[in-house]
């Protein structure tokens, strides 16, 4: 278990990677980081189907000023493990989701108020001249830092063992349970109408219909689709769109 533990943190640690490190990539969306969780856990399949709930629900949070949203990084990581080393239904590991998310955003605005105080830091190193210095607290002190502030929750929480985790849902009461699962069912409908009103525009409605006529009239699977869409992505980019394109 200490094994597994290390490297369910260290999947927690990409989505630092991906936003502090090497820019918003989107390495460390909910479905990235619950698919590498199944993986690590021998159970990818598994991961998916959460990652894909946990990613529809990411999509209904929106950042507002100060206030951000839950920090399904987290929640994602903590719930799929959960699901997976507990033998947990999806409805549970959702509603666990949503309150580790919550916790998680809290230690992210702590984590964030710690890391302002580097800057103070690096702003003495600049008046003395040691620039490098102050590159090294800006760069290397708050990424560090928060690979911590993401990966002890993970480590503590599969080391210790899915009773914690059992103990902290059994200790939420029923009603909120159930407020959580239908507000979670909500928040997936609510992402899923989101990237569904990017698609009826006036420009992607057309590839909308197309792929709904084929997947309504060829028999392809999911994969077969995918593929398509990827080869006609490919001609559109390089034929219509490319840098050579006459338009």
């Amino acid at each position: 278990m200490l094994i597994k533990a290390i490297l369910l943190g260290l999947v927690s640690v990409v989505a630092v990677v991906d936003s502090r490190l090497i820019g918003r990539q989107n390495i460390g969306r909910p479905l990235i980081l619950s698919t590498l969780a199944g993986l690590v856990l021998g159970d990818m399949k598994q991961g998916i189907i959460l990652g894909a709930s946990l990613e529809l629900m990411s999509m209904g949070f929106v950042a507002i000023g100060a206030a951000g949203p839950p920090n399904m990084q987290l929640g994602s990581v903590i719930a799929t493990a959960f699901a997976i080393l507990s033998g947990a239904t999806t409805e549970e590991a959702l509603s666990l989701a949503i309150p580790v998310a919550v916790a998680g955003e809290f230690l992210s605005v702590l984590m964030r108020m710690v890391i302002a105080q580097f800057s103070h830091v690096a702003d003495k190193a600049i008046d003395e001249g040691k620039c490098k210095k102050a590159v090294h607290i800006h760069l290397w002190w708050s990424f560090i830092f928060s690979c911590l502030v993401y990966f002890i929750p993970v480590f503590l929480a599969v080391y210790l063992g899915t009773d914690l985790v059992s103990n902290f849902v059994n200790a939420i009461p029923e009603v909120i349970t159930k407020g959580l699962t239908v507000s979670g069912n909500l928040l997936s409908a609510l992402g899923f109408a989101m990237l569904l009103s990017t698609m009826l525009s006036k420009k992607m409605f057309i590839y909308f219909m197309l792929g709904f006529l084929i997947v309504a009239y060829s028999g392809l699977d999911l994969v077969g689709v995918t593929l398509f869409a990827i080869i006609l992505a490919y001609i559109l980019d390089k034929v219509f769109y490319g840098k050579g394109a006459n338009v």
